[in-house]
């Protein structure tokens, strides 16, 4: 991955977090790591704990972010997250995936959060 792309994706979780934030979310972790992938972001929101998946892109010429987040990733993101709830979680809370695409167009920047975005059993 090029230091460009890097510093993006950086971007968009700052933004995301940012975002979530102002809207009454906690974040809990940050780039949670168990191997390869990492969750960008875990926040929180009363008894709702969300996994959070961040793109960014700096155009839609290959399509918008949210799409980028295919089958392959969310089993990725799922066997992450199981390892998370197996160390942090509790059984009172509730669970879900959700994906946040970040389009940054020259000074313009464009979110859009897709909440319960997947399920997997």
């Amino acid at each position: 991955m090029t230091k460009a792309r890097q510093e993006l994706g950086l971007l968009g979780e700052r933004i995301a977090a940012r975002w979530l934030c102002r809207h009454g979310w906690v974040v809990v972790a940050h780039r949670f790591r168990s191997g390869h992938p990492d969750i960008d972001i875990i926040v929180r929101r009363q008894h709702t704990v969300a996994f959070v998946e961040v793109k960014a892109r700096r155009g839609d010429r290959f399509g918008s972010p949210i799409e980028a987040v295919h089958v392959r990733k969310q089993r990725e993101l799922a066997r992450s997250a199981r390892i998370w709830v197996d160390r942090h979680g509790t059984p009172a809370l509730t669970y879900r995936f959700d994906v946040f695409g970040v389009l940054v167009i020259g000074q313009s920047v464009r979110v859009r959060h897709i909440p319960n975005a997947f399920c997997l059993s």
